[in-house]
């Protein structure tokens, strides 16, 4: 299995140095294939055809990662920051700005980031990437039926596995940026009149592709390679596809095939790769199922029998940088934090005089910089179930080392008299604050989630900078595993009425070694609190609340707190109110009165005021200008709450019209 996982990611350094990779395009609008070359003679091939799915297998990885040189931020972070699980952390930038008041600084011009040093959000990054890797999926599609060669088995392979790539773009953007230009095949000449189409008509259309990839793609059983669409990850995105079209049996069955007929099952004993972490004498790790689960060494090996589709990412050639221990661990070695003493925490090398083992904070948790900070919810009030605080559950343990608190990091300067002893957040004597920013440099996280071997820092004895994946590293991540079928069959029970619901969440909890269980009817919001506790960092968290939210109002079904919404209304609201029954989306919701960050008044820090802002009208991210005005002969529809809005925009209401209208350039 190992050289299978390599040789696909050979596959993918190929696909990226022969085919013009257009990190940020500028508009969906241009209409050129992926080839550098005549494309007619390109895509003719089966080769070609390999080159072009390596190439959209790879672009996936560009959602958590980038493409650029950037260490300081991921595009996954973004999916965070509009959630109930992060925010932005870096007091240092960008204070008052987009990142931190996304009310008043998101808008159609201007407060969205992209790649290329951009330590915020990366809303311009989905827009374009998004469209980028829609047109990868479209270029498979409008070729394959020109290669002779192929027999109608592996031409129906290409094909199911681009509606899946297709699918998977289009089930982001409409809910990131709700009604959006429908866009299935390459055009001879760039469109400039391009309408929106709405969102359940979009989804209507990736549902019937979906069931389509279904009976078209393999099983990864009968594929040569790991990390390539399968039949069971055409399956998992058709089970949302269900959910996201009010098809809540639908969903089920799938979820149930998934389940119990696929050969998939839970991982419940430690296997692979028996990592010890960083610096075991600084920070243990006890072996258990959930510290294996999440090694980038076993995600993609043949003993994980719980990966339904991974992302490769290792090798010289085909590696990107996933720098997670840097940009979502705290800022502790800065001068923030500083011991009763007066003294700071020191990032001391293997080979300096100084350096103790059992004191390598560097080495053990990586030399974070807190770009992206979890909210109090997900370092506390997530992990409460029945009223208690289940520190049992492996996903929140800190007596196996999968979890760390700041008060179990111990101070290391030579020159200190509490050299060796646990961080304090307080004076013993005195009660003073002992750490500068508590955004920035004081939070709890989950270390079996974030560590990742720096392979280059841990050859190098003079390292003090341990980042996560770097040259070298192993970084494979999961797209999907069986895990969150359990969590899409919780949720269409739900709908359905079903109170077996609970069951699905109990079977996670009990991997997870859980003290506490479900017992009784699950709401919505449990549903979420165990996706949120056990997808952190693989699910778009933003992306997911948003779907919940819309599926909420096509259910009819109440939220935690009581309400139900109303699908017309549902996200036609704006202001900033924080309440539980005040007009607004689950989304807001679940962001203030959950995440508790935003709206909830000035925070100091840092010595700055820091003021987190939301607006309700933020559940969908702005329509950019740039791309309103390059549809010169159109007129594309703006979102709710965003200058530019105009209910009376004309749309399409079915997706056949949006094909059909798609030939039509003047």
């Amino acid at each position: 299995m190992k050289n299978k996982i390599m040789m696909a990611a050979a596959l993918l350094s190929l696909a990226g140095s022969s085919f013009l990779f257009t990190g940020c395009s500028e508009s969906f609008l241009e209409p050129d294939p992926l080839s550098f070359y005549e494309p007619g003679a390109t895509f003719t091939t089966e080769s070609g055809m390999m080159a072009a799915m390596a190439i959209a297998d790879r672009h996936l990885r560009t959602y958590w990662t980038n493409t650029s040189s950037n260490t300081n931020s991921v595009v996954a972070g973004t999916e965070l920051m509009f959630s109930d699980l992060g925010v932005y952390g870096k007091t240092d930038a960008n204070v008052g700005g987009v990142n931190f008041d996304i009310a008043t600084g998101l808008t159609p011009t201007g407060g969205a980031g992209g790649p290329g040093g951009n330590d915020g959000n990366y809303i311009n990054h989905f827009w374009s990437e998004t469209y980028t890797g829609i047109k990868y999926a479209n270029t498979i599609l409008s070729y394959v039926d020109k290669v002779e060669s192929m027999d109608e088995a592996t031409r129906n392979m290409y094909k199911g596995r681009a509606y899946f790539h297709r699918a998977y773009r289009y089930m982001g953007l409409v809910f990131q940026y709700g009604d959006v230009p429908l866009v299935t095949k390459l055009l001879e000449v760039p469109k400039q009149n391009y309408r929106s189409t709405k969102k359940a008509a979009i989804i209507e259309m990736i549902t019937a592709d979906m069931e389509k990839a279904v009976e078209m793609v393999p099983e990864q059983k009968d594929m040569i390679y790991t990390g390539m669409v399968n039949k069971a990850a055409c399956r998992m995105l058709l089970t949302k596809c269900y959910l996201a079209n009010g098809q809540w049996q639908k969903a089920k069955e799938q979820a149930d095939i998934l389940i119990n007929n696929s050969g998939y099952e839970l991982m419940q004993t430690t296997f692979g790769t028996q990592d010890k972490g960083g610096e075991p004498e600084t920070w243990a790790i006890t072996p258990n199922v959930i510290w294996d689960l999440h090694r980038p060494e076993n995600k993609l090996i043949a003993a994980n029998k719980e990966v339904i589709m991974g992302m490769p990412n290792r090798g010289s050639q085909s590696n990107i940088a996933f720098a997670t221990m840097r940009i979502f661990g705290p800022l502790w070695q800065n001068g923030n934090l500083r011991s009763p003493d007066g003294k700071t925490v020191e990032k001391y090398a293997r080979n300096n005089a100084n350096y103790r083992a059992d004191l390598d904070m560097t080495r053990a948790f990586g030399r974070g910089i807190g770009t992206h900070r979890p909210t109090p919810f997900a370092q506390r009030d997530l992990w409460v179930v029945n009223g208690v605080e289940d520190e049992d559950d492996l996903r929140h343990n800190e007596k196996s080392g999968n979890w760390v608190k700041m008060t179990s990091m111990k101070y290391n300067n030579v020159s200190d008299a509490y050299r060796g002893q646990n961080l304090m957040l307080y004076h013993p004597e005195t009660g003073a604050l002992l750490c500068q920013d508590t955004i920035r440099s004081w939070y709890d996280w989950p270390y079996y989630k974030l560590y990742i071997r720096d392979a280059v820092s841990e050859a190098n004895m003079g390292a003090v900078d341990f980042n996560g994946a770097s040259t070298g590293s192993v970084a494979d991540w999961y797209l999907y595993r069986l895990a969150e079928a359990y969590l899409l069959r919780a949720e269409a029970k739900f709908y359905l009425g079903d109170a077996s619901a609970k069951d699905d969440l109990n079977v996670l909890r009990e991997r997870a070694q859980c003290s506490q269980f479900y017992t009784g009817e699950v709401t919505i919001g449990d549903i979420m609190n165990e996706r949120a506790r056990e997808l952190y960092m693989e699910e778009w968290r933003n992306m997911e609340l948003t779907r919940v939210s819309y599926c909420l109002a096509l259910s009819g079904k109440p939220d935690e707190w009581g309400n139900t919404y109303d699908i017309n209304t549902w996200d036609k609201n704006s202001g900033m109110e924080v309440g539980v029954n005040t007009p607004s989306s689950y989304w807001y919701k679940r962001v203030t009165l959950c995440g508790r960050m935003y709206n909830q008044g000035p925070i100091t820090s840092a010595n700055k005021t820091i003021n987190y802002r939301m607006d309700k009208c933020n559940v969908y991210w702005p329509i950019p200008e740039s791309s309103i005005k390059a549809n010169k002969r159109g007129k594309l529809a703006q979102n709710y709450g965003y200058s530019g809005y105009d209910a009376s925009v004309a749309m399409w209401e079915t997706w056949q019209e949006a094909v059909a209208d798609e030939d039509k350039v003047d």
